[in-house]
């Protein structure tokens, strides 16, 4: 067990719909690897975007958590309180000319494989709508870090594009929102699925930029289908159970999933036994670095 009292880790999820084994086991590494270095661990919904948050998904994320042990600490932050944060950070990247507008639709550059960046230098369409994006050529590149899982990683930005980090519609995009709601939030470790790590140098570009803190990283390998697809909202996976039986199972089924190696009489224990079992034994170094596992 490693100890950091000063950690600060969160699950962040989008309420888009219920949990699914996929969002349990984000969550669970997230938790486990907080308490085992008894560190806070928070909840912040991503409710940025209306259209695709239903009513009601984010009381039941925060009852599934409950259901499956997974107790946070503090109030939970809404990211639909935060517009004020995040116009100031969009400011501060204009003033640094590392923002810019953009009117371009994903329809015009369709036969590029990423944002050619026509807008840099001035509006293309000014009479349209226009985007924020991010100057990916400017600011620092190339990006290093050490994920905690899957080790050393390098990204130029640039071969990634230029990001959008307010929308057409006026609504924030995800990259600058988590960047800047992490650091008000004093998050230490984002522990989050691999399909976010190509994420992370627009993050770093945006945290260098804004002056904040840059967290560690552990990116956790994806669940997925007998054909390879990712389990998620957008493809009908189902929700986590709710009846005591199953979820005991689907908990015990996660711990696996993570290579913690449970012994097999847990999968009888209640939530609160698994977890206790799980923070005790937590182990970075027993995960094989591996991208995906299959679902159950």
């Amino acid at each position: 067990m490693h100890l950091r009292s000063t950690y600060r880790g969160r699950f962040a999820p989008t309420p888009s719909g219920p949990l699914h084994l996929g969002s349990l086991v984000a969550a669970l590494g997230s938790f486990l690897d907080a308490r085992a270095s008894q560190g806070t661990w928070l909840v912040r919904i991503e409710d940025i975007d209306p259209p695709r948050c239903p009513a009601g998904a984010a009381d039941t994320i925060l009852h599934q958590l409950e259901a499956f042990g997974l107790l946070w600490d503090g109030n939970v932050t809404w990211q639909h309180t935060r517009d004020d944060a995040y116009e100031k950070a969009l400011e501060q990247l204009k003033a640094a000319g590392l923002a810019y507008p953009c009117s371009c639709s994903r329809k015009q550059w369709r036969d590029y494989p990423t944002y050619p960046g026509w807008c840099r230098n001035g509006v293309c369409e000014p009479e349209k709508p226009v985007a924020w994006r991010l100057r990916s050529d400017l600011g620092e590149r190339p990006i290093h870090w050490e994920d905690r899982l899957f080790g050393p990683q390098t990204f130029d930005p640039v071969e990634l594009g230029d990001v959008v980090l307010k929308r057409k519609d006026g609504l924030w995009a995800y990259q600058l929102a988590m960047v800047v709601d992490d650091a008000a939030q004093g998050i230490t470790d984002v522990v989050r699925g691999i399909d976010l790590l190509d994420n992370t140098p627009w993050q770093r570009q945006l945290q260098r930029a804004l002056g904040c803190p840059e967290p560690r990283y552990l990116h956790l390998p994806l669940i997925v289908t007998p054909e390879g697809q990712k389990l998620s909202k957008q493809n009908f996976a189902p929700p986590l159970a709710d009846d005591a039986v199953t979820i005991r199972r689907q908990l015990f089924w996660a711990l696996q999933a993570l290579d913690q190696a449970p012994p097999l009489e847990l999968a009888q224990a209640t939530p609160a036994e698994q977890l206790a079992w799980g923070i005790e034994h937590w182990s970075v170094s027993r995960m094989a670095a591996t991208a995906q596992r299959a679902a159950p």
